[in-house]
């Protein structure tokens, strides 16, 4: 398809369970992070015969040194989510999957060609000159870290909209200079330019960078400037002239078409679906049910909320399931009472990104929790003090958000399948969650004879699941938490 670089794997290790990009990692564990990581970079970049050809693609591995410890579960993308905090020292297992998986593959290409950094400040990690300043920008983990001590010289490519400028706590396309909001879109790039970055993420205009340039000549001489823009632009070259761009960089769409969505490629794609659906409870072997039991399916009403890219979801009531698809499997009934089983398609609790700017309005700081459980939550066992804080917009550094109470966006979901459980009348009630986080499954265990967990898996996958055509296999990749107060340090 003419792709030569890919901005993924994403290989974080999900030690906080609220972040919101959670569904986006391998999980958990930093072992089976770097098992991931090295296995999907070196399927990436190999061609044929192992090595780097035209067959390649460069993997960019984010995000250095680890995006999955975002202070509360906010996340990076806003201000209100702009600190990465280790209350358990942890810092150094967060680089495992780079250090052990990416940057050790088993093919030719030896290493991840191009690493992109978090946004987020990695608080107080800085031991060399104490910057609180974001990934990017902080030549201790760049230059002395990345570089230096692990030896890594590819390209490192910063996150989108690093240089822009900040103006909001709670919008995702916002500039996000995190630690030095003040300096100018010239000065943001000299600064990541001299602390190693290489490439800028979401910025297309050459005059900061040449104005960058123009600095570092001031500060260190042309020479030494010019000595720092040829490593970059070697770094860069060598990416492109790795998967033989230069030699040959046309696409023919002929053979696009015969390559692209081979019956082989699909078939293995919808094995992985199938493969990845886990099977949580099945009482009294409630699942598979036989071809052409009488199925009862209720609608999900989901009230208004806000995506994680703050677009307005208009409030909806709508079957969350192909119901055409369905009915090939099962006879569907819309009497529960003539059904043989409940069929209940549920998300996740969602629960916003952890800040509201009317709680600023009335004189708060804007600071909620996140919640993983349907049912109101209060944050009783919260920090009254936050790790970490600070902002140009805010005239304080407390962020925390002790006993402040927050409502998911779905509580409705753990009242349908409880309202289905009533209407079954004492039949069997099977739930199939769409899970991109942990949670509280309590809630709704009781009133479920069977739980299906999927992470945004085909209605095709779950059907064959559920109808026996095949048979669950997978682990979960993350642990669930008991109850909310069990969720890992509270933050």
């Amino acid at each position: 398809m003419g792709i030569t670089t890919a901005l993924s794997p994403q290989i974080d290790i999900a030690t906080e369970p609220r972040w919101a990009r959670f569904n986006g990692t391998f999980g958990e564990s930093s072992k089976l992070a770097a098992d991931m990581a090295r296995a999907y970079t070196d399927g990436f970049q190999s061609s044929a015969d192992g090595d780097w050809g035209t067959e390649s693609v460069n993997a960019m591995v984010k995000h250095w040194p680890g995006g999955g410890a975002g202070e509360a579960g906010r996340d990076a993308h806003y201000g209100a989510g702009k600190y990465a905090v280790y209350p358990g020292n942890n810092f150094d297992e967060h680089m495992i999957p780079f250090l052990e998986g990416a940057f050790k593959l088993e093919g030719g290409t030896n290493m991840a060609s191009a690493v992109m950094p978090y946004y987020t400040i990695s608080w107080n990690q800085d031991s060399k000159n104490g910057e609180n300043v974001g990934n990017s920008y902080n030549e201790y983990i760049i230059k002395d870290l990345l570089r230096g001590k692990y030896g890594y010289d590819g390209v490192v490519c910063t996150d989108w909209s690093v240089t822009h400028e900040h103006t909001v706590m709670d919008n995702f396309i916002d500039g996000k200079p995190w630690g030095l909001e003040n300096l100018s879109e010239a000065e943001l790039h000299y600064k990541a330019l001299m602390a190693g970055v290489d490439q800028f993420g979401g910025n297309n205009d050459a005059q900061p960078i040449l104005d960058a340039y123009e600095m570092g000549k001031e500060e260190h001489g042309e020479e030494k400037m010019h000595e720092r823009m040829e490593k970059s632009a070697v770094r860069l070259l060598n990416n492109i002239f790795s998967v033989g761009v230069f030699e040959n960089p046309y696409v023919v769409p002929s053979e696009t078409r015969e390559v692209v969505g081979q019956p082989a490629f699909m078939k293995a794609g919808f094995e992985a679906q199938i493969q990845s659906i886990v099977m949580l409870k099945n009482t009294n072997n409630v699942l598979p049910l036989m071809e052409r039991q009488k199925v009862y399916v209720p609608q999900r009403y989901v009230a208004a909320s806000r995506n994680f890219l703050g677009m307005e979801i208009p409030a909806s009531t709508d079957y969350p399931v192909n119901m055409e698809l369905v009915k090939k499997y099962f006879e569907v009934v819309d009497n529960p009472d003539d059904a043989d089983i409940g069929l209940v398609f549920i998300e996740s609790p969602s629960s916003g990104i952890g800040y509201d700017r009317i709680d600023v309005e009335k004189g708060g700081n804007g600071y909620f929790p996140i919640s993983l459980q349907y049912g109101d939550y209060t944050a009783t066992e919260a920090r009254a003090e936050s790790i970490a804080g600070g902002d140009p917009l805010e005239d304080f550094t407390n962020r925390s958000y002790k006993n402040k109470s927050v409502s998911t966006n779905n509580a409705t979901d753990a009242e349908l399948v409880a309202k289905t459980k009533s209407l079954m009348k004492g039949k069997p009630v099977l739930t199939v969650v769409h899970t991109t986080n942990p949670m509280v499954f309590s809630e709704i265990e009781k009133q479920s004879d069977a739980i299906l967990v999927g992470f945004g898996v085909q209605d095709t996958s779950t059907s064959e699941i559920i109808s026996g055509k095949a048979e669950p296999s997978a682990l979960l990749p993350f642990r669930m938490p008991r109850e909310h107060g069990h969720c890992g340090n509270p933050i």
